[in-house]
């Protein structure tokens, strides 16, 4: 049965994150941030400077007491202890931040904004490393590799996915979603639109080397990292409107997605990720198509196969109702739990019962 959290917000709730020790942080519209534990009770609130809608949260991964958080172009960095204010405020970025990430060590944290750079801020020193340049509408999300502080992925509203190291100021490999799909006829209703598939969220499994990516088109796509470059495992109907989050479940292949529909769905891609020697999935419309040129020069494109494939099916379906803006996952007494926000003010909480 399906829980609501009340008493944390007024306005419409953003973003969430969990950190080791079971707090929640959520951000939301007008600078409002919140701490809770994990019975639902508020145990901190704040209104941060210039009630800029808060867009991302992040706890640190060495020291759960420390929050990242960002607000219009500004990044701030909290102790949930005492939250009287920033310890520390980074204004760096030129335009609104759309998602923070910071790696493994906690030594560097990378930012995405709407002009599509991504500010990497080296925090010990406490100054711009890079500013990562190449995305060339909004960067929506970014996401450090586990086990590889130095290298992390993106994705932006140009409907590119692109994997950098943080030695290089260019990308070590870019696709384009809309040229890596063959091109599909698909029987449309009148007056129905095609989706482009811009690029809303990313996670990264455990692993390092499976990341997935969810977009407007309804898909959700698994890539494989080799070395120095990616490959397209499969890509899947998600759901029938925009995914606008994904979340791998930690230490798994088990992903969570939400979606513009309203549904909150858990999949089991482990059959497919883990497979060493994988043939070609085979698709009905499927041509070759020339890689985009920044593709090119990233370096010989790996050969993508697409596939609506029949038998990725989900193993929960939670008909949420809302239009999802973040999930996240907690461990509650070893039982797992989903947080969902979405257009109101509160966060509902399902139980998490893996088939």
């Amino acid at each position: 049965m399906a829980v609501k959290w009340t008493d944390g917000h007024s306005s419409s709730i953003l973003c969430l994150n969990v950190n080791k020790e079971g707090l929640i942080a959520s951000g939301a519209e007008a600078g409002e941030l919140a701490i809770w534990n994990e019975e639902g009770i508020p145990l901190g609130q704040i209104q941060l400077q210039k009630a800029d809608d808060i867009t991302c949260v992040t706890f640190s991964p060495t020291c759960p007491s420390r929050l990242y958080t960002s607000h219009g172009e500004t990044i701030s960095l909290l102790d949930v202890r005492c939250l009287k204010g920033p310890i520390e405020c980074f204004h760096v970025n030129e335009e609104e931040i759309n998602c923070l990430s910071v790696n493994d060590t906690d030594s560097v944290l990378a930012a995405a904004d709407d002009s599509g750079a991504i500010k990497v801020i080296d925090l010990e020193n406490k100054k711009v490393s890079r500013s990562l340049r190449r995305h060339s509408n909004i960067c929506s999300s970014v996401a450090f590799r586990p086990q590889r502080p130095q290298s992390l992925v993106s994705c932006g509203l140009d409907m590119k996915v692109m994997l950098w190291n943080l030695q290089k100021a260019r990308p070590l490999w870019t696709t384009t979603l809309q040229d890596c799909e063959a091109e599909e006829v698909e029987q449309q209703s009148a007056g129905q639109f095609f989706n482009p598939p811009l690029a809303h969220s990313l996670s990264v499994a455990a692993c390092g080397n499976i990341f997935v990516c969810g977009a407007e088109d309804g898909k959700i796509r698994i890539f494989r990292v080799t070395g120095v470059k990616c490959e397209q495992e499969l890509g899947f109907k998600g759901h029938s409107l925009g995914v606008s989050q994904v979340l791998f479940l930690p230490e798994t292949y088990w992903l969570l997605s939400g979606g513009n529909d309203g549904k909150v769905l858990l999949w089991d891609i482990n059959s497919e990720v883990g497979k060493q020697q994988k043939s070609p999935v085979k698709s009905i419309h499927r041509r070759k198509t020339r890689a985009p040129a920044s593709t090119r020069r990233a370096g010989k494109p790996s050969a993508v196969v697409t596939n609506e494939h029949a038998k990725i099916l989900p193993k929960l379906s939670i008909e949420h109702g809302e239009k999802v803006n973040w999930i996240s996952c907690a461990d509650f007494k070893g039982s797992k739990r989903v947080l969902v926000a979405d257009q109101s003010s509160s966060i509902t909480v399902y139980p998490l019962t893996e088939p």
